[in-house]
């Protein structure tokens, strides 16, 4: 399993960590074409250039917004994001880590989380970071992230709410709520923004797993301090425990609870929000309980790594009182995702991969229902072309993006 491993010897933020994932070999321009076509979002140019500082040489990635921007609340954001046109697991890593955003500050405020207005973070930058970097995630293959103990500056910061401690309240509570392992370092400073707080807490776990690392990054900050401002990334492949989380672990898990006093219409909300979670699948069962009482097992299989998020869905989300958790080995095919043209636009393909052939290509069903909506054209004829095209690909037995396919 690919893994990457956050060294924050300065501190976290969300250009800190989008600059790590470049300087490790995430490519920018990949990162701006799904950006643009997948994000309803204007406003803004994403950058990087090289940084040194203290004989230490890395990236830094700046987002420069180029209009002004509102404050947006976490409906709005909800929104954008669940419209975006972006692979499922960076779309519902995203979302994750928002949600987490939402409930810190609405705990920060004594107000719901559906009431949270975004001021800073509500800022296209913000948005950016925080999709760039599950985007990125997804691009470099990294299956599982890890991190070290966060240092924790001390004084005050600006804020829209005026001068607030050290670290902000809702990184204070991010980091409460993911017992999150911290040191104090002697510096009037905030090292740790709330965006970089939410990412590590919602994403990662607290250890340093056993590795072989094939890729160090190094990701800039902006602020001029006594050591280098920059965090680092290992990325590379998990070795002996590091496979899952827990030492000895499975890597994958199957959640289930059995539902029988939950209004039918509730469980299309809480099987997409499984999704959004990182969940690789959810389904229901009709089953027969107690007494003959009819139900419903509701299934997820997920990550060791996305167990917590997923058991609180669980939990909070429907009526369920317990979720069991079984260890789980499957056998899996390859994936890749490429992009081919149909004569209504663009279409991602799953790539299905099998002893290093691609046996199988699929079209994904989000961007013809896109082009559905955008041209009237009936569905089935904007699948069964992509679907012809993409067999076509495979038929000619060509390297994707070397000569890609093209509408008839």
């Amino acid at each position: 399993m690919r893994i990457g491993y956050v060294d924050p010897f300065s501190g976290a933020s969300g250009d800190m960590l989008l600059g790590a994932l470049v300087d490790a070999g995430l490519s920018l321009d990949r990162l701006r074409e799904l950006l643009a076509a997948g994000l309803e979002l204007s406003g803004y140019e994403i950058s990087a250039d090289r940084a040194q500082q203290h004989g230490l040489t890395g990236t830094r990635v700046t987002v420069s917004v180029t209009e002004a921007q509102p404050a947006r609340a976490w409906q709005e954001i909800r929104s954008l994001l669940e419209r975006a046109v972006l692979p499922e697991r960076a779309r519902g890593q995203a979302l994750a880590v928002f949600q987490a955003l939402a409930e810190a500050e609405a705990q920060v405020h004594g107000v719901p989380p559906a009431e949270v207005h975004f001021h800073e973070l509500g800022a296209v930058d913000s948005i950016v970071d925080i999709v760039g970097i599950a985007l990125g995630l997804e691009l470099l293959g990294i299956e599982a992230l890890y991190s070290g103990p966060l240092p924790l500056g001390r004084g005050f910061v600006q804020t829209q709410h005026g001068l607030l401690p050290i670290p902000a309240p809702a990184t204070a509570a991010l980091l409460a709520g993911a017992r999150a392992p911290t040191r104090p370092l002697e510096v009037e400073a905030e090292l740790v923004t709330p965006t970089g707080a939410a990412v590590l807490a919602t994403l990662a776990r607290f250890e340093q797993p056993p590795m072989r690392v094939e890729a160090v990054g190094y990701g800039f900050g902006t602020r001029e301090l006594p050591w280098p401002n920059a965090l680092r990334l290992w990325v590379g492949e998990a070795a002996g425990a590091a496979a899952g989380p827990f030492d000895e672990g499975p890597e994958e898990l199957l959640l289930e609870t059995n539902i029988d006093d939950m209004n039918p219409e509730f469980f299309e909300p809480l099987v997409d929000r499984l999704f959004e979670a990182g969940a690789l699948d959810a389904w229901l069962e009709p089953i027969t309980m107690k007494r003959g009482r009819p139900g419903t097992k509701v299934s997820a299989i997920c990550r060791t790594t996305d167990r917590a998020e997923l058991e609180r869905i669980f939990i909070e989300h429907s009526t369920t009182f317990g979720v069991r958790a079984l260890p789980i080995d499957r056998v899996k095919a390859g994936r890749r995702t490429e992009q081919i043209a149909t004569r209504w636009g663009d279409v991602r393909i799953k790539l299905k991969l099998w002893r290093g052939r691609v046996i199988d290509a699929v079209p994904e069903y989000r961007d013809c229902l896109a082009i559905h909506e955008r041209t009237g054209m009936p569905i089935r004829l904007v699948y069964n072309e992509a679907a012809r095209i993409a067999e076509a690909w495979i038929g000619r037995k060509v390297e994707a993006g070397i000569d890609r396919p093209t509408p008839s």
